[in-house]
């Protein structure tokens, strides 16, 4: 597949949301249910059967490459990474969901939380496809944790999103302060252990610093 083709493809399921988000909102609005959360859940997992069937034709193995699933993969410089349930990743698409739920708060704060739900779901499927195109793997590979990368796995792109689902509504439960200190501990943890995180991850992303690679390569 030409890199220009596939980088299209992570459109399909930010459009999609839009579509979805429509529904969504002219059903819960027409819904006299208690509990309207169905429909939001039932959407959410159609977005992220979407992002699967994308996945699929970018030609990503749905699990690792060697049939082993693992609940966690605890080896960054390995075959392993990114292709199984969990990793030290996941701590990063934890905190997206945090993300996620603060600036739709912010800017769709009209909107109920099931559609600011859809959208953070839409969103992350999004990054999920545009991560999983040769331009960003190649771009990926520059890095010093992330050399020899080959994209994820399908299995493992799900579970990002799922953890960013966790994220999202642990930041819908818990007051502004404990969001806060869970983010950035998040964040801590996973530098201290592994020299990495999502703050480096998108420095390095937008434009690798010597000094950040040198210092990764060092563990």
């Amino acid at each position: 597949m030409e890199i220009g083709a596939a980088e299209r493809y992570y459109l399909i399921p930010l459009l999609t949301t839009k579509v979805s988000i429509d529904m969504a909102s002219e059903s819960s609005s027409n819904d006299s249910s208690p509990h309207p959360y169905a429909t939001y859940v039932a959407i959410a997992v159609a977005l992220v059967a979407l992002q699967t069937l994308v996945l699929y034709l970018f030609g990503q193995p749905p699990i690792s490459t060697d049939g082993q699933v693992k609940l966690w993969e605890g080896e960054v410089l390995s075959a392993g990474n990114s292709q199984h349930l969990s990793d030290w990743y996941t701590f990063s698409h934890i905190i997206h969901g945090l993300l996620f739920y603060g600036l739709a708060w912010v800017i769709f704060r009209k909107q109920s939380v099931g559609v600011r739900f859809l959208m953070a779901v839409g969103l992350e499927a999004g990054w999920e496809v545009l991560e999983n195109t040769p331009m960003v793997i190649n771009h990926y590979r520059q890095q010093a944790l992330a050399q020899g990368y080959t994209g994820d796995s399908i299995l493992n792109s799900v579970s990002d999103n799922v953890s960013m689902m966790l994220g999202f509504l642990v930041a819908w439960r818990l007051p502004v302060w404990a969001v806060v200190v869970f983010g950035l501990s998040l964040e801590l943890f996973a530098a201290f252990m592994i020299r990495d995180n999502l703050t480096l991850n998108v420095i390095n992303l937008v434009y690798p610093f010597e000094f950040i690679a040198d210092w990764q390569s060092a563990a």
